[in-house]
């Protein structure tokens, strides 16, 4: 209970001080979304020097966090609840992905357990997000 008020209290000091802020223009917005393009692409070319599992790793977290990037991108352009709670599910979203991914390097029940556990973290995400009701 704690840590889901932490977090809404977080999400609203956000909301008030991207509306307190001057709204990005269509430029800026265009710009820092070019940039975050550029960003992924360096991190996926990082990756190719990795092998295996662990390739796929750095791949999933590179795209999750230029998906996240791009959902906070929106939130700044045009805060609203639904572009906040847009940004909290890209978040658990990547967590899942590259958690998930990790599990592979894993064998038989271990490999089980920590695929339900990530399943279950990602349960968990969500739920707070529709408690919080963002």
């Amino acid at each position: 209970m704690k840590k889901q008020l932490l977090m809404l209290a977080i999400a609203s000091t956000c909301l008030l001080g991207a509306q307190a802020s001057n709204a990005m223009s269509k430029d800026e917005y265009k710009a820092a979304k070019d940039k975050i393009e550029a960003d992924y692409k360096v991190d996926k070319a990082a990756c190719d020097a990795l092998k295996d599992n662990a390739k796929d790793v750095c791949m999933k977290e590179a795209k999750g966090k230029e998906n996240v990037a791009k959902a906070e991108l929106d939130q700044q352009y045009e805060p609203s609840p639904s572009h906040q709670r847009k940004v909290a599910e890209e978040k658990v979203e990547a967590r899942y992905a590259v958690a998930k991914e990790k599990c592979d390097d894993q064998k038989g029940a271990e490999k089980s357990a920590c695929e339900k556990q990530a399943k279950a973290d990602e349960a968990k995400g969500k739920a707070d997000i529709k408690a919080s009701k963002m």
